[in-house]
């Protein structure tokens, strides 16, 4: 079983999301809790990659229409850290 941490900011976000993108949000985290994020690259809908650049270290996966969510991976074994839900703007600010 894995361990999904959201950042503090995320928690007043989720409140604001479409419910379908929420929706989408939720089967994501039983996906990861139960096989990890390798089984997010066993269902291509999610178009889970890793980012370049500023956010190299980051992955992303897709919610729906422009919804992308950022994670990282800490510990390789039981921690993944949900960082932002966003309309796709991977600016740092």
């Amino acid at each position: 079983m894995w361990e999904i941490y959201e950042h503090h900011s995320l928690v007043s976000k989720l409140g604001k999301l479409p419910v379908g993108i929420l929706k989408r949000y939720e089967k994501w985290k039983d996906i990861v809790d139960i096989s990890g994020p390798e089984g997010l690259l066993l269902i291509k809908g999610f178009h889970d990659e890793s980012l370049k650049g500023q956010w190299k270290g980051f992955r992303s996966s897709r919610l729906g229409g422009q919804y992308r969510l950022i994670y990282k991976i800490e510990d390789k074994k039981l921690y993944v850290k949900v960082l932002d839900v966003t309309p796709h703007d991977y600016r740092r600010k």
